[in-house]
């Protein structure tokens, strides 16, 4: 079963923090990859550029809106997502606890429905 973590952390708080700080949570983020792919659960996993960079899109009256920047207005912002392949809610759960994200965020667990490998679409059980 397919589990994504979503990472969601203030973004204002890396310009805030000495380098130290901030190399010593990219190390504990990179430890836990690395402990992830170890365990055989990995599946994918991304560090996201801050939402100031996105573009959202929605289709209105037939017309599609192009707008620069976040669609939500909000503290935190989705900062990263690790896909994992584990047997249920439990085991996603204490891989979750140990996302050191944990520490100066919210991981969300979101179940996946479906899932693609080599272009097929898979039911997520």
């Amino acid at each position: 079963m397919h589990y994504s973590l979503l990472m969601h952390y203030s973004e204002e708080a890396p310009a805030a923090l000495p380098p130290e700080i901030m190399e010593q949570g990219r190390q504990a983020m990179a430890s836990y990859a690395a402990t992830l792919q170890a365990a055989g659960v990995l599946v994918g996993a991304e560090v996201l550029q801050p939402s100031s960079s996105t573009t959202t899109v929605r289709l209105r009256d037939g017309a599609l809106q192009v707008q620069d920047g976040p669609f939500a207005d909000t503290k935190e912002q989705l900062g990263g997502t690790f896909v994992i392949d584990v047997d249920d809610l439990d085991a996603a759960l204490a891989w979750a606890r140990e996302v050191p994200a944990v520490n100066w965020g919210v991981v969300e667990i979101r179940p996946g429905s479906t899932y693609t490998v080599d272009g097929v679409w898979t039911p997520n059980q």
